[in-house]
């Protein structure tokens, strides 16, 4: 089996730490912080050894930027990434499933 490099581009985590701060500061629930902090971390951990049996995805934006996407096992959020040279996965972007994430895209 393969095992990938996880990385975590600027924009994701400021991605992260915007919903961080929302669940922190407007919602006043540092619980929940933690929880989608352990939920962030064990995704990432996942995707470290099935981002390349993940399925292309249908969004045409993403397969023309050649990314995939993976949802969080237990929020409604969802990490962006691609796979790079010398088995490296870059998380590019975090977006909550609600989100007009294709015209959010940088």
């Amino acid at each position: 089996m393969m095992k990938y490099n996880v990385k975590v581009t600027p924009d994701a985590e400021k991605d992260l730490k915007a919903y961080l701060t929302y669940l922190y500061n407007v919602k006043r629930n540092p619980q929940a912080v933690k929880n989608v902090i352990e939920d962030f971390n064990e995704t990432a951990n996942m995707l470290s050894t099935v981002a390349s049996s993940i399925a292309e995805p249908d969004s045409e934006k993403l397969k023309a930027r050649g990314l995939k996407r993976i949802n969080f096992k237990r929020h409604n959020y969802f990490l962006l990434y691609y796979i790079g040279t010398d088995d490296v996965v870059y998380i590019t972007n975090i977006f909550h499933n609600l989100e007009d994430f294709e015209n959010k895209l940088r």
